[in-house]
């Protein structure tokens, strides 16, 4: 089981930040939010905000934490554990990703997404989901 999280990065105009897979990474141009797998003895959290500052140059603060989705493709199984976030500072800048897109929330489900983001984007959709509120530590 492959441990990863993810980032549902929020604008202040309530955009959704969502990326695009590289042609050369597995499931290639599928739609992602972006993130990582957690290095060992690694908390979620600090995996969640080294990846996006190596990921998109960016630094975000986490708003929320969501449900852990399970997901098993042929070759592989991941846990994968969403948090919602905001950007503090810095300008996104793809390192690895081929496109990224601010989209509305109800555009959402009009993506290519990469399977196991599916459960977290109907999970972020869903007013019933409770997320978890992150106190800072």
């Amino acid at each position: 089981m492959i441990e990863v999280c993810c980032a549902i990065i929020i604008n202040e105009e309530g955009l959704v930040l969502v990326t695009q897979r590289s042609a050369t990474m597995s499931m290639p141009l599928k739609m992602e939010f972006p993130g990582g797998k957690i290095e060992p003895g690694e908390r979620p959290e600090a995996c969640l905000i080294r990846e996006i500052k190596e990921e998109l140059d960016l630094t975000i603060e986490i708003i929320a934490k969501g449900q852990e989705v399970i997901h098993d493709y042929p070759a592989f199984s991941i846990s994968l554990l969403p948090f919602v976030c905001r950007i503090v500072e810095g300008s996104l800048l793809l390192k690895e990703h081929a496109a990224y897109a601010w989209m509305e929330p109800s555009d959402l489900l009009n993506c290519d997404w990469a399977e196991a983001d599916i459960p977290v984007v109907h999970q972020y959709l869903n007013p019933s989901i409770h997320l978890s509120s992150i106190t800072n530590k």
